[in-house]
């Protein structure tokens, strides 16, 4: 059995998540249509069909098939991998196509099945591959050098981290920016119910961002994977890479999502003195805590995300902005229907929830973090 709780389950759960998510959204308008809902799969192939449809229907379901197999092969059950990786994602989208069914926007397809189980197919056999090819021992080998045993949910919540900021945010590394949403979305729920005279009233609109605390934003959206990765990272040595390396992911989305957003001449239309001072100190933050304890680290972490999140959820949404989110959302940027919004907005919340679960176990009584 293995040393380490392998990531490759949760990983899946989210990946499981996502792909619910963009099969059967925008989740309105259920309804029987009147044929039964399993008739595509006997239904004509498509007389019309695109090359983005082949490889997005592959290229969908492959990453999941990689992860289960993955997940099968940790478990010691390395032989039946891809049959049950295959048959799992298979499954998946079997019911998937037959819940599109009784959605009107939705149209179910049995070509879209086929092509689902042939890229969870090539994403499960590419696992295998690797695994007898050693690189899930080497991987299996490089975890215990570099992280503690229970470093999984740290890896996760790190891995999902570059694409929570591939969403456009008003502030640059800016998540968890929810209080203006759920605001207005309680201002709905409650309308014409007494309740709704219960919600606290601002006397003025929120105001932009002075450049201090732009500032502050985004030196901890910086700071907080560092320390989030401290955590799990008991070397100092290694923590100068891994800083390094959440450094340039964290500097690559960002003009990648400007680039998208806004075009290529902008890509670092974000990078003014506010965000460069804010860099600078996150840096220099981190170095100050490359030998501080990883117990230490994931306290301090509680700080940092109780700061920024009351700041960045001071900072209000330009109409410039909104109505570049609303483009972005209509497909110009990446697809998956705002998934990554969602992810943007949750991110440092499930952060925060980690940390304090991880900090209440050890407390309990479970191994200490090493330092």
């Amino acid at each position: 059995m293995p040393t380490h709780k392998t990531s490759a389950w949760p990983l899946s759960l989210v990946y499981v998540g996502l792909v619910v998510y963009a099969s059967l959204y925008p989740f309105a308008d259920w309804r029987d249509q009147g044929p039964a809902p399993w008739l595509f799969l006997v239904a004509p192939w498509p007389v019309y069909w695109t090359g983005f449809d082949v490889l997005a229907n592959v290229l969908g379901y492959a990453p999941l098939g990689f992860l289960l197999a993955l997940s099968t092969l940790r478990t010691g059950h390395g032989r039946r991998a891809v049959l049950w990786a295959t048959l799992g994602a298979g499954g998946l989208s079997l019911l998937m196509e037959t819940l599109q069914s009784y959605l009107p926007a939705r149209v179910p397809s049995n070509v879209d099945l086929v092509l689902n189980v042939a890229g969870a197919w090539a994403g499960a056999t590419a696992a295998t591959l690797l695994e007898r090819r050693g690189a899930l021992d080497r991987w299996i080998r490089f975890r215990a050098r570099w992280f503690v045993p229970d470093a999984r949910g740290a890896l996760v919540l790190l891995a999902l981290w570059p694409f929570a900021l591939l969403f456009p945010s008003a502030v640059p590394l800016g998540l968890g920016q929810v209080f203006e949403r759920v605001e207005a979305a309680l201002a709905d729920v409650l309308l014409d119910t007494p309740f709704l005279d219960w919600l606290p009233v601002r006397d003025v609109e929120l105001q932009p961002l002075v450049p201090l605390a732009e500032m502050s934003c985004v030196m901890f959206g910086a700071l907080i994977p560092c320390l989030l990765g401290f955590s799990v990272i008991p070397s100092a040595a290694r923590r100068v890479v891994f800083v390094v390396t959440v450094f340039a992911v964290g500097l690559g989305a960002t003009i990648l999502s400007f680039a998208l957003s806004y075009g290529p001449m902008h890509a670092w239309a974000w990078f003014g003195l506010p965000v460069q001072a804010g860099l600078v100190l996150a840096a220099v933050f981190a170095a100050l805590l490359l030998r501080a304890s990883s117990r230490f680290c994931a306290a301090l972490l509680l700080l940092a995300l109780g700061i920024y999140l009351a700041v960045i959820n001071q900072a209000p949404s330009s109409a410039y902005f909104a109505l570049t989110l609303q483009t972005w959302e209509q497909g110009r940027f990446i697809r998956f229907h705002g998934l990554a919004q969602w992810l943007g907005w949750i991110w440092p919340y499930a952060v925060l929830l980690y940390v304090l679960t991880r900090l209440w176990v050890q407390t309990e009584g479970e191994p200490k973090i090493r330092a």
